[in-house]
């Protein structure tokens, strides 16, 4: 290679280096590679087609008579299903034609017959970024065996160059193709979401929050979120030093809006990473209607609390006149028996219902003293024993004798142990087999209640203890869900801890850990 022709290809390699350094349009970076090389050597056509990791066409630039040629993806399809490029995709080696007419590989057109533009010469060259096939370049001159060495190998080095760029620009589209479909998902969300700094100052909100934050709301306020709704720092942390380090948070408040609205709301509040800068990301549902839902069912729990409470307490005066009166032993104590159940029952559960409304209102239990465990559990067994019988159940005592004594709500523990009975025989077939165990464990008693029912799925054993929470009702018994959540309301206010421990198709163990708490001693008074 001559001096000249040296120095004109680095011009050339120069050159495009400082073309497709200014763009990362793709379109724009194939239609100055393929201009750029076509002018060096003199070529009649060309084309750069872009492919992605399944070597399908993302774009190309064709270049023919002096122009750009328009085209379909379909039309490039075919060029890769037929013609020369696609056997260098498929083998990502280069070829190098000397004539045309005389090569299978070249997919000859009309215009090459001899009568008209005849045979040609073509280079196809792989681009490659990283090892990874990016598209193909193709360069055909008008007359045969015209390609010499140098060209070739400027041509591949032309070919290293684009496939960077080309990489580089894939990329980039992907990027902003993302981005795009984040912001369009971010803005159409049906749940307002507000971007903030770590000051709570809102940089972004999509559609809806605006809405939400008011009519006359500016982005230039800088207004922050503590502006309209108390932060919960306990679940943030002080400053937000929860999210720093990767936790969510999520809690209850009121959003109060420009124009003076007030909405319940739920918070979810997280770190996230905007063109790598860690930004807060809070997502706000309504929850308008769950509450007005909690209140009309408090409003019902009262009113059957009320309302039932006092003609119960007549029934159970009667019941015991009558037990007073009527023989004993008789073909009526069956039916009799069965009443005082059904009120037990019905007093238990609106005792339950009193003593949920004081719980969750932080109130302490009401009537601590040092009571019997043992007597507690056979009591309650005892209680439930027809229950069992009627379904041909039975049940297994794993209890150690002399357990030590609680300083506890004596009815309050009974009441817990019943319902979880009373749920182990509703879950139970018949037949089939219940264990109530109990043992001390350190400075606490341990009591465990295991069914042979259908299980409880592992997504829903921490809901079960929610109020209200009912599971699939053609796998499950239907019930009211208070029982379980005035369970663990009652645990907790003993310093206590109850969980389940189950498998689908093996049932499920309630477990119910007890402190061994000592009755605290009142200070004496002064005389």
């Amino acid at each position: 290679m001559s001096l000249d022709n040296t120095q004109t290809s680095l011009e050339l390699i120069l050159q495009i280096s400082r073309e497709l350094a200014t763009t990362l349009e793709l379109k724009e970076a194939l239609s100055k590679v393929i201009q750029l090389s076509m002018e060096n050597v003199g070529a009649e056509r060309g084309s750069l087609i872009a492919v992605n990791n399944n070597h399908e066409p993302i774009v190309a630039a064709i270049f023919a008579d002096g122009r750009l040629v328009p085209y379909t993806i379909d039309q490039v399809r075919t060029i890769l299903s037929y013609g020369l490029a696609g056997q260098v995709i498929k083998n990502q080696e280069p070829v190098w034609i000397v004539d045309t007419s005389k090569d299978e590989r070249w997919l000859r057109r009309p215009d090459d017959a001899a009568n008209k533009t005849g045979a040609k010469s073509a280079i196809c060259i792989a681009l490659k970024a990283r090892d990874q096939l990016v598209g193909v370049l193709t360069i055909v001159h008008p007359k045969p065996d015209f390609f010499n060495q140098n060209q070739f190998d400027l041509l591949q080095t032309i070919a290293d160059l684009a496939g960077i760029t080309i990489h580089n620009a894939i990329l980039y589209d992907s990027l902003d193709e993302s981005n795009q479909r984040y912001q369009e998902l971010f803005d159409d969300s049906i749940d307002p979401i507000i971007i903030t700094d770590w000051d709570g100052k809102i940089i972004v909100a999509n559609r809806q929050a605006r809405q939400w934050i008011g009519a006359s709301y500016d982005d230039s306020l800088k207004l922050s979120m503590q502006d309209f709704h108390q932060v919960n720092w306990e679940e943030a942390g002080d400053n937000f030093s929860k999210l720093l380090d990767g936790d969510t948070a999520n809690y209850e408040s009121e959003f109060h809006s420009l124009d003076s609205k007030v909405v319940p709301v739920e918070i979810h509040v997280r770190k996230v990473i905007i063109n790598e800068s860690p930004l807060i990301q809070w997502t706000l549902r309504d929850i308008s209607e769950r509450k007005a839902l909690d209140a009309l069912r408090e409003d019902l729990m009262s009113m059957i609390y009320h309302d039932l409470r006092s003609p119960l307490a007549n029934i159970i005066s009667s019941l015991d006149i009558l037990d007073t009166l009527l023989p004993k032993d008789t073909s009526i104590t069956p039916v009799f028996q069965i009443a005082i159940r059904s009120t037990d029952r019905m007093q238990r559960l609106i005792n339950s219902l009193l003593d949920i409304k004081r719980l969750e209102a932080g109130q302490p239990i009401t009537n601590p003293k040092f009571v019997n465990m043992n007597s507690i559990l056979n009591e309650s067994n005892e209680i439930l024993s027809p229950t069992y019988n009627s379904k041909r159940q039975t049940i297994e005592l794993d209890i150690e004798p002399n357990l030590p004594e609680l300083f506890a709500d004596e009815g309050m523990i009974k009441r817990v142990v019943i319902n979880l009975l009373e749920n182990a025989i509703k879950f139970s077939p018949l037949d089939g087999k219940i264990i109530l165990s109990a043992r001390p464990d350190g400075e606490q008693v341990l009591i465990s209640i295991k069914d042979s029912g259908p299980g409880i799925p592992d997504e829903a054993q921490d809901r079960i203890f929610t109020k209200f929470t009912r599971l699939d009702a053609k796998t499950f018994p239907k019930g009211i869900g208070l029982g379980l959540a005035f369970c663990k309301l009652a645990v907790n206010a003993h310093d206590g801890k109850i969980w389940v421990e189950s498998t689908i198709g093996k049932g499920s163990q309630f477990n119910i850990l007890l402190p061994l708490k000592k009755e605290e001693k009142q200070p004496e008074t002064l005389r």
